[in-house]
């Protein structure tokens, strides 16, 4: 049988090869009305990552600050309205960490006086930790968000008056 194959022994060794170095899954070979398809099998087991000792603040772990007040997810939206002139809204969609560590003060509080670009607080997406950062200098007369907690796209989190 193997007299007729137009895809030869060592064609097909070789393609099985390359299925091995590439880390590929399936080749397949199309030629006229000849076809060859080879799929490799792989199991992948799901391991759990280790947390790095330097990484920013779990939400489990992140301490409530005593002098940040954060309003109810659910109150949120009905209590401040997105387009109020001093909200600093949610670049993405990720958590919202208010110190960079569990274990150290926040960044501000309600009632810091900030400047134009210092940070406000932490969004991690995607594991990685995005500065968000005052867009006007003045007071934070109001903070949307608790530490460790998921924000969406647009959420207001703090207000800058």
């Amino acid at each position: 049988m193997t007299k007729d194959l137009k895809f030869d022994p060592a064609t097909i060794r070789e393609l099985a090869q390359i299925l091995r170095e590439s880390d590929l899954t399936e080749i397949e070979l199309i030629d006229n009305d000849m076809r060859v398809k080879l799929v490799r099998q792989v199991t992948v087991a799901a391991m759990a990552m280790p947390v790095a000792a330097h990484a920013a603040p779990a939400p489990a772990a992140a301490p409530a600050a005593p002098a940040v007040t954060a309003t109810p997810p659910a109150a949120r939206t009905a209590e401040i309205d997105a387009d109020h002139p001093g909200a600093v809204s949610s670049p993405m969609v990720g958590v919202a960490y208010l110190s960079p560590e569990p274990t150290s003060a926040p960044f501000v509080t309600v009632g810091s006086k900030v400047t134009q670009g210092q940070t406000l607080l932490l969004i991690e997406a995607m594991k990685t930790y995005n500065q968000i950062k005052a867009p006007r200098a003045g007071t934070v007369t109001r903070i949307l968000v608790e530490s460790g907690t998921p924000v969406e796209f647009g959420e207001p989190l703090m207000i800058v008056e």
